[in-house]
């Protein structure tokens, strides 16, 4: 008798034995399958229980007169954070997925680039299909509004590793520009102007502080409807991030080519100061105006709550999610161009001479 058997009682062990489900990812496979494939473009190659993904460069019907010339592939890899952990308290799964695919894309137009595909990666504690799926429904809605295909993924059920009930999210995204409309830091120059475009609230970032101020022994209950905020607080911290590819890629095919377009910077964590200064050359600073922009009411409860001014613009996004460099005799332009595509831009500051310092003033 072998020692499985004998550890046994005499029954081999089984993969379910050690807590991993094969029925439960086979009817995940199921589920998910058609989700993934409305994403998919003419760009996708088939390639059903392949063990990779294709995708063509040199045809796109929908976005482009001609194929690629010279492209340049750009690619990064985000999560969603400690966001996660409101999601699971309150369970509630739709909107993470847009996260995902929101902080990846949101990085890779930054370079210019039109994202192409986008990999997910699942890890959960146990096997729930129905909860998988309706991550990766949020996952195949973000890269529909980001215009890019869900082109795979890997999903890992490992008891052993997370707590019941605790998953985790990774990203990938791959896409491509031209050459010659790759956009660098070396165009920005003093005096150009900084147009903010707004955020949804907190994003992705922050989440450890501010769970810590609203949802700590001081703070509110999740599912409470607070009057400052005029909703719930699970709704405010839930609401997902701004995709910002198509305005901000159609604004690019307007004026990238005439050199008007000169930065372009995703607000992430460390806010306007941290993120700014990575799209200034060495000799460029910036100045940023407060009050040039509204504020969303949940940043207002954050630092009421006990959080110095300062820390907050050093730690969130305090209501700008993205940020173009433009030259100022095109800046107006630029805002009509951004208000066509449904968003609401505001000047929210200028670059000047310096050392790569961002002042909010």
């Amino acid at each position: 008798m072998d020692a499985a058997r004998t550890e046994n009682h005499g029954s081999p062990l089984t993969y379910a034995d050690a807590g991993v489900s094969l029925a439960a990812a086979d009817e995940m496979e199921d589920r998910i399958g058609p989700i993934v494939r409305r994403t998919y473009g003419p760009r996708v190659l088939p390639s059903h229980g392949a063990f990779a993904g294709l995708l063509r460069l040199d045809y796109d019907e929908k976005l482009f007169a001609r194929n690629y010339r010279h492209p340049i592939l750009v690619a990064c890899t985000d999560g969603v954070g400690s966001k996660l952990l409101v999601a699971m308290q309150a369970r509630r799964y739709d909107t993470v997925g847009i996260d995902l695919v929101a902080m990846n894309v949101n990085d890779l137009v930054c370079c210019g680039a039109e994202p192409l595909l986008f990999l997910d990666y699942v890890a959960v504690h146990k096997l729930d299909p129905a909860h998988v799926a309706t991550l990766v429904e949020g996952i195949a809605r973000g890269c529909e509004e980001a215009g890019c295909a869900l082109l795979g993924g890997e999903t890992a059920e490992m008891p052993d590793l997370y707590r019941r009930g605790h998953f985790d999210l990774a990203g990938f995204a791959v896409g491509a520009v031209e050459r010659d409309r790759l956009v660098t830091r070396d165009l920005v120059r003093p005096g150009d102007v900084l147009i903010g475009l707004p955020s949804s609230g907190l994003h992705s970032n922050g989440y450890a502080l501010a769970r810590k101020v609203l949802l700590g022994p001081a703070g509110h209950a999740l599912d409470a409807h607070l009057r400052v905020l005029g909703e719930r607080l699970v709704d405010a911290l839930l609401r997902p991030t701004t995709i910002y590819v198509r305005p901000v890629l159609d604004a690019l095919r307007a004026y990238r080519h005439k050199r008007l377009i000169t930065g372009l910077a995703h607000i992430t964590g460390g806010g306007l100061p941290g993120n700014l200064p990575r799209i200034l050359p060495p000799d460029c600073g910036a100045v940023v105006r407060r009050g040039s922009w509204p504020v969303p009411r949940i940043f207002a409860l954050i630092e009421r709550l006990g959080v110095a001014e300062e820390e907050m613009y050093r730690v969130f996004n305090m209501g700008v999610g993205f940020v173009l460099a433009v030259r100022p005799k095109s800046a107006a332009a630029v805002e009509r161009r951004l208000r066509r595509s449904g968003q609401e831009p505001a000047v929210i500051g200028r670059v000047r001479a310096g050392r790569g310092e961002v002042e909010v003033a």
